[in-house]
């Protein structure tokens, strides 16, 4: 699911990189996003409606809405469709707004 080649851009990748998404492992390359690298994995559902627990994926990409929100590294609240992906990285799907109060 990644793009091998573009028309119009050129771009190329980085070494590659593992990581966790809920304690599995997932592969990236450096220089990608982690939401990039979760679909490249096969991994669509990135959080869920409060009200209704429906799955939300990847909407924006640009970091302007709240689809994305996950905690990485122990930190909630990260968007991860512009946070780039790191070697032994840990990435948890977050449940509503996150508790900021455990990282101060």
């Amino acid at each position: 699911m990644r793009l091998e080649q573009h028309p119009i851009l050129e771009f190329s990748r980085g070494e590659k990189v593992s990581f966790t998404f809920n304690g599995q492992p997932v592969e990236g390359y450096e220089g990608e996003t982690v939401a990039a690298a979760l679909h490249a994995a096969g991994i669509r559902k990135l959080s869920e409606s409060q009200r209704f627990h429906r799955a939300r994926g990847l909407f924006c990409a640009i970091g302007n809405c709240s689809s994305c929100l996950m905690k990485v590294d122990g930190i909630p609240n990260v968007k991860i469709c512009v946070t780039k992906v790191k070697e032994g990285m840990r990435v948890e799907e977050q449940k509503g707004k996150g508790d900021t109060s455990e990282i101060y």
